[in-house]
């Protein structure tokens, strides 16, 4: 086994194994590495026996040491021989590892006839890098557990019948049945029936979400009431939850800089702690003294510091619907002091919905809402939809309209119940001879619709882009994370934009941006020294989102673009997620140095009690393991991350 950084980060093989497979490629790997351990772990109890019955037969037979010596030697034989063969592997590969130093203490030891400590020696740090193997491999698995969500067979509804296929099998056009308490086997539509979809493995939400035919449902997500239709349109790499896995393992194959410079400067690490201990023995002529200094010079914790605190964000983020594609991401998410939001499809909805309704005296508003909605019934402008919907919630009957005419840009004409009802622009209504009240406020909505019913005047309805509930309270805890500037940038009109900002708790706000004034002004705070994050949709944000430092997309699940344009990607479309990102990598950068620092003192004050005398080789080995532990469990903190 290796303490350095490939015993948490297995990339190359899993990169290629990634390129044969589509659904379980990670997970495979995972499950090889596991049975790895398991057979060392085997291994590694055996010849702790056998290292055992060597001190148990000094005890029986002190007249006999040949007989605890042989068994003591057999013992550390197969304890060491893994060590040894890894390090052996790392000279002929012209590689330096920790391990070599454990190696070489080990064969000093039974160079020296000193068969149990050999033995003991060779217990203690392989069992120990078992273990922290297994941990490592535990944080992977809390990532990897969601790309098990997949199950391995499909309903597929044929022609002749409705029959079992691999999920594999499937093509996009396929019709297949999903029952009650089955995960979803691709991305799709439903054709028929309603049901409660639980998206919490995507998106980090715990509410179940109700859904019917026309809506979109996602890969490994639980169909938990209704049998449905779903129409198949993504499978495999190219599903939400495959995009997922490569956002994985892009991330995993990242390092961000501290990392890299550890690696820099790693070859020189082991020449050098090899001359310490060779001055060790000559000044004190004390074999034990510099075979403990080659154990606790291997400085296994310091290299775990990094790797295990990166994997466990990873995990923590991924079940919280984070998916982070560049690790480089934790490290300058943790510096980030200003945050850019756009405020379309990011602070809002991006969906209209009614917020004023405004009748004559002479009719009530349901009456109102009735005409209104009715004349309506057939037209896809989103204001349309937006006043079926209030409709709708308001329990009000539509009738067929006769005579229905929508005229781009302006509005809709028919009739109602034998009245002609004209709803749309205020010219709309002045070219069909209306005159509109000056009553009207405008300053206030984002789109108004005046209503005429016989030709005369009716009313108005207000229609806006909704404020996401979260959008305040989002701001709130930026404000309290010490957060330096809070940027709101829209292309609306400036009475809308700075009314929203208000609202949601924005002291800055930018009005009336074109995309490329949106990437300008991002590129000024940057030159202004702020470290940026950007949030948007990805959709008319896509420059900006790439030029901040950290650019954060919202709503990726089911969005190719959200996910390709920024280095962040929210599943869901609750913002309290960007403070969590940002917090969490704060967290994460901190254990990082912790685990440094940590890793560091170990080393020095192992050393320095080596040299002294007052480390034995197994307190040595026992020590080693000690700090190596107490970082991977330090890092093991993030994966239970709250804000």
């Amino acid at each position: 086994m290796n303490c350095d950084l490939s015993l948490v980060e297995k990339n190359g093989e899993g990169s290629e194994m990634a390129k044969e497979t589509e659904i379980y490629p990670t997970v495979e790997h995972i499950h090889h590495e596991e049975e790895e351990v398991s057979h060392r772990l085997i291994s590694a109890l055996i010849g702790g026996i056998l290292v055992f019955n060597a001190f148990l037969a000094s005890w029986i037979f002190p007249q006999r040491p040949e007989i605890s010596g042989l068994s003591a030697l057999i013992g550390a034989i197969l304890l060491g021989l893994p060590i040894i063969k890894e390090s052996l592997r790392g000279f002929y590969e012209g590689q330096l590892h920790m391990v070599q130093l454990a190696s070489i203490a080990i064969l000093a030891c039974i160079a020296l006839g000193d068969y149990k400590t050999a033995g003991v020696v060779a217990f203690i740090i392989l069992l120990g890098h078992l273990l922290e193997h297994r941990t490592a491999l535990g944080a992977r698995e809390a990532i990897e557990s969601l790309l098990r969500l997949t199950p391995p067979t499909a309903h597929l509804i044929t022609p002749q019948g409705e029959k079992e296929v691999m999920v594999s099998e499937l093509k996009p056009g396929d019709l297949i049945r999903v029952k009650p308490g089955e995960n979803i086997p691709a991305d799709g539509i439903i054709k028929k029936e309603t049901t409660t979809i639980n998206e919490a493995s995507i998106t980090g939400e715990s509410l179940p979400v109700d859904k019917g035919p026309g809506d979109p449902v996602y890969e490994g997500t639980t169909n938990l009431t209704g049998a449905i239709i779903v129409e198949v349109t993504k499978v495999g790499k190219d599903t939400t939850l495959g995009k997922v896995k490569e956002l994985i393992l892009q991330a995993e194959r990242t390092k961000i800089p501290i990392v890299s410079i550890i690696e820099k400067y790693f070859h020189w690490y082991i020449p050098v702690i090899i001359m310490v201990a060779g001055l060790i023995l000559f000044f004190t002529k004390e074999a034990n003294r510099a075979i403990s200094a080659l154990i606790v010079g291997a400085p296994c914790a310091l290299l775990l510091a990094t790797p295990t605190a990166i994997i466990a964000a990873l995990s923590c983020a991924a079940r919280a619907g984070i998916m982070i594609k560049d690790t480089l991401k934790i490290e300058t998410g943790s510096q980030v002091n200003a945050v850019v939001f756009d405020k379309t499809g990011t602070l809002t909805t991006g969906e209209l919905a009614v917020t004023g309704i405004h009748p004559v005296e002479e009719i009530s508003p349901d009456r109102f809402l009735f005409y209104v909605a009715s004349v309506e019934k057939h037209s896809q402008h989103p204001t349309a939809k937006a006043v079926r919907e209030l409709a709708r919630r308001a329990r009000v009957k539509l009738v067929e309209p006769e005579n229905f005419e929508e005229i781009g840009g302006k509005g809709v004409r028919g009739k109602v119940e034998g009245r002609e009802v004209i709803v749309g622009r205020e010219t709309w209504l002045e070219e069909n001879g209306v005159k509109v009240s000056t009553k009207v406020k405008r300053e206030k909505a984002l789109s108004v619709l005046h209503v005429a019913i016989d030709k005369r005047y009716y009313g108005w309805l207000e229609l806006e882009d909704q404020m996401r509930m979260e959008a305040k309270e989002t701001t709130e805890i930026l404000k309290k994370m010490g957060i330096k500037k809070l940027v709101m940038l829209t292309g609306d009109k400036r009475e809308v934009a700075e009314r929203v900002a208000r609202e949601s708790g924005f002291e800055e706000v930018v009005a009336e941006c074109l995309p490329e004034t949106k990437l300008d002004i991002v590129e000024k705070l940057k030159n202004e020294g702020y470290t940026l994050a950007v949030i948007g949709d990805g959709i008319n944000d896509a420059p900006a989102l790439a030029a901040g430092d950290v650019g954060i997309a919202l709503g990726a699940m089911g969005s190719d673009v959200a996910i390709s344009s920024a280095s962040v990607a929210l599943m869901s479309n609750d913002l309290r997620r960007v403070p969590y990102f940002l917090a969490l990598a704060r967290t994460s950068r901190g254990v990082i140095y912790q685990n440094l620092v940590l890793g560091g003192i170990f080393v020095i004050i192992g050393l320095f009690l080596s040299g002294a005398g007052f480390f034995s080789p197994i307190i040595a080995a026992l020590y080693h393991e000690l700090g190596s532990l107490i970082v991977i469990f330090n890092s093991a903190r993030i994966i239970k991350f709250e804000l």
